[in-house]
């Protein structure tokens, strides 16, 4: 392991931020983790994955510690499910693909989200009418301060919307090492009621869809919607949906009858925050290098040389657009650093 000084994370985030940390280094097993864990306990850190989820504003002034655990394997099986563990560095998107390459059905509605495996449970991350916590079973984390391994069940990990104890209880506490998928080895149960997914099999001509063919809609509707990191910038859906009251959702609909909207319990409705933006006027929305995407307003990208702060000042801009014209408040689901 090579700890380096003042190195550039520009390519360590898929925003394609410039910003610096004042040290870096990748740990690619549990004994390197360890070891850099017990040697700079002292030192202030920072715990880098994918990049997926971040918004860099500033330099980090701390030892970047970049988890790049590779490795999956199925652990049990039986006639009917598949166990199957993953390491915290594997990017999602190969490993989603892996698991439909064998025929193991759970996480094909979740194709193309960026980002390693580590981060997934994290945000409880989810598309197109599934959610990790459809599928997941355990991870296994390294406890920062005692470098113990603890292992934390479904239940433990207190899934919510884009939420878990690892945002909450145990916020900077712990690294996510592995993490354990439940999945299905046939009958699978094909979830395509969700966004565009039908209208993609339909216009495919398939009608008794494969998971295969579910990732694969999946993969073109957000190949359409969604830019390609590695060619422009962004972090995937920068804005949770908004989940509010039945009374407020009742006030917006009177002045706003097209207004889309979930019902998610007999008090609460979720309002599409894509949907927000984009009729409150800012799809496509720019200001310098800054910008609301043309095919989807969730995202917010950086067409070149925008800076932590434009985005985060765009992003305030979007929140304060919505909430003047809706009354309804959005929340980044990014991390702002």
């Amino acid at each position: 392991m090579q700890i380096q000084t003042n190195f550039s994370l520009k390519n360590y985030n898929t925003f394609g931020i410039e910003a610096k940390a004042k040290q870096f280094v990748a740990v690619h097993n549990l004994a390197e983790l360890q070891a850099i864990l017990k040697n700079h306990s002292s030192e202030k850190k920072f715990i880098l994955g994918g990049g997926s989820n971040m918004l860099l504003t500033q330099d980090i002034d701390a030892l970047v510690i970049h988890i790049d655990l590779k490795g999956k394997k199925i652990i049990k099986e039986n006639d009917d499910f598949v166990w199957v563990e993953s390491q915290a560095g594997e990017v999602w998107h190969e490993f989603v693909l892996w698991t439909i390459d064998q025929n193991f059905g759970g996480l094909e509605n979740m194709s193309l989200i960026p980002g390693n495996v580590g981060t997934t449970p994290v945000q409880n991350i989810g598309a197109y009418g599934a959610e990790i916590k459809d599928s997941f079973v355990s991870c296994d984390a390294m406890n920062i301060e005692t470098q113990e391994v603890k292992t934390f069940t479904k239940d433990e990990c207190k899934f919510g919307y884009r939420e878990s104890i690892f945002k909450q209880e145990v916020k900077d506490k712990y690294i996510i090492t592995s993490v354990v998928f439940k999945l299905k080895k046939h009958s699978h149960i094909i979830n395509i009621d969700y966004g565009d997914i039908k209208a993609e099999l339909a216009k495919n001509n398939v009608e008794t869809p494969t998971i295969k063919d579910v990732s694969n809609a999946v993969i073109a509707i957000r190949n359409t919607k969604l830019p390609n990191p590695k060619e422009l910038g962004n972090s995937g859906s920068f804005f949770k949906n908004p989940v509010i009251s039945k009374e407020l959702f009742e006030k917006v609909q009177a002045k706003f009858p097209e207004v889309k909207h979930f019902e998610v319990s007999p008090t609460e409705v979720k309002v599409p925050a894509g949907w927000l933006i984009e009729n409150a006027g800012l799809k496509g929305y720019r200001n310098g290098d800054a910008g609301v995407h043309k095919n989807q307003a969730l995202v917010l990208v950086n067409y070149g040389n925008a800076t932590g702060q434009d985005i985060l000042n765009l992003s305030k801009y979007v929140q304060k657009t919505v909430f003047d014209k809706y009354g309804i408040a959005i929340e980044a689901e990014v991390n702002v650093i």
